[in-house]
């Protein structure tokens, strides 16, 4: 019986883009897309969320790329721009889950040094009971060994847990591990699900 919802946090809960900030500093579309493909890219950020140093990361980006230095350093120091703000309708079915009772738990890849000032501003993060965040843990999703860690330190049976997550890659492996996991498409659809689960 399910009575635990673990979720994921980006693009679940919280809305987030690196587009959202380089859009204000790209007037081509076809320039900030190259700009994300070949020097502040997906895996450089993935790297991150495992627990590399922003600094570092900056540091090493600029030397290889001196003519986008401005443009690496805003993806540390205007980092919050890369965040459009919470996805109100998951976040009200966070809500009404935790007024239900229903133990809340976050998995998520973040770097830690963003999730700090992340966590801060958005007040459902105090709805969960604990989060395991990659960034701190140096564990990245879908590692089979991350979803053991979120089960080991706060004592859940996967059994008992509903994961959430908006990755194909990572729902599978939270189902490797023996989660009950679904992908992540809209609200409604998770309301949908949440209710066939008796947890709404």
């Amino acid at each position: 019986m399910i009575s635990t919802v673990v979720f994921d946090v980006g693009n679940v809960l919280l809305d987030w883009n690196p587009r959202y900030l380089y859009r204000k500093i790209f007037d081509d579309p076809s320039a900030m897309e190259a700009f994300l493909a070949e020097v502040c890219t997906a895996e450089w950020n993935l790297e991150l969320d495992r627990g590399r140093p922003f600094a570092d990361a900056v540091a090493e980006r600029v030397a290889l790329f001196p003519e986008f230095e401005q443009e690496i350093r805003a993806f540390d120091e205007r980092w919050s721009e890369t965040i459009a703000g919470a996805i109100g309708e998951t976040v009200s079915l966070l809500e009404r889950l935790s007024e239900r009772g229903a133990p809340l738990y976050a998995l998520t890849n973040f770097s830690a040094e963003k999730f700090g000032e992340t966590s801060g501003r958005f007040s459902f993060f105090e709805r969960f009971r604990g989060v395991v965040v990659s960034g701190r843990v140096k564990l990245l999703k879908p590692d089979p060994a991350i979803y053991r860690l979120l089960l080991d330190t706060h004592d859940l049976d996967a059994g008992s847990c509903l994961f959430i997550d908006d990755s194909p890659a990572n729902v599978e492996g939270a189902r490797r591990v023996g989660f009950h996991a679904v992908l992540y498409e809209n609200p409604r659809r998770l309301e949908e699900t949440l209710a066939g689960f008796s947890l709404l």
